[in-house]
């Protein structure tokens, strides 16, 4: 089911994985065995209540601040400067995080384009999905911790984050203005279409499609297109490929793409 509805591969190999994860849940429910809990995930009351807490503890959210930088240096170089020439500004750049996990993503998307608005003034906003209900309220929070935000550049760290005032443990916060640039949405990459408010630009889809086998790879990929306006960007994370596969996009640099 988890791999049906959701994708996601589930190997034998990852028993003793999905066994550790879903342990939380048996807990939480006072259930003392996989059967019992199989039981009520598949109960009508606990379709209503529990399965997006299973799938919650499921996912895997990794991510950083700045993470795979090249991808940022190109956003600064390359398409803000292009995309923004002769913009109405009544027009915005529309970005989208597609599998944004906690936030860090589509906030460090938010800092570049703050950046580069300073030089050039332009409207953006930010679009960020993910499976995890749990993991996009971290994202709708936008607190984190001095070892989450120690890769940041002071001067932006300084510009974009508030700190909170518990001095033993230090938290930051994103400022208003850039919070309010990201939109949230639970999605899942399995439905047949993809329910957003409009097409995009520019769409960062990294590090999600490692967990897909290469048919659902393709499938995803295609139905993002599907959301990207002709000539956006389509970023992958570094360990992804469309090789061999029948997309409609135009590799420009390794992990970056254009739709054709």
């Amino acid at each position: 089911m988890i791999y049906s509805d959701y994708g996601i591969k589930m190997p034998p190999s990852k028993k003793t994985l999905l066994e550790c994860r879903l342990q939380k849940r048996l807990n939480a429910l006072n259930l003392y065995s996989f059967k019992e809990y199989c039981d009520f995930v598949f109960s009508p009351e606990g379709q209503r209540t529990e399965l997006i807490q299973m799938i919650d503890v499921v996912t895997t959210n990794k991510t950083d601040f700045f993470r795979e930088s090249i991808h940022f240096d190109f956003l600064s170089n390359h398409c803000f400067p292009a995309m923004t020439i002769g913009r109405d500004a009544g027009r915005p750049l529309r970005i989208w995080s597609a599998g944004c996990s906690s936030g860090e993503e589509p906030y460090t998307i938010a800092m570049v384009a703050s950046e580069f608005a300073e030089t050039r003034p332009f409207n953006f906003s930010i679009f960020g999905t993910d499976l995890s209900t749990e993991i996009l309220k971290k994202a709708a929070l936008a607190i984190y911790s001095e070892e989450r935000t120690s890769v940041i550049p002071l001067v932006l760290k300084r510009k974009y984050f508030l700190r909170g005032k518990d001095d033993k443990n230090k938290t930051y916060k994103i400022v208003p203005e850039l919070r309010q640039k990201l939109s949230l949405q639970r999605l899942n990459f399995m439905d047949h279409t993809y329910n957003v408010p409009y097409n995009f630009d520019i769409i960062f889809c990294r590090n999600v499609l490692i967990y897909f086998d290469k048919e659902t790879q393709e499938k995803v990929i295609n139905r993002l297109c599907d959301k990207l306006n002709k000539g956006g960007i389509f970023f992958l994370g570094h360990s992804e490929s469309i090789t061999d596969m029948n997309v409609p996009l135009q590799q420009i640099k390794p992990t970056i793409f254009r739709r054709i």
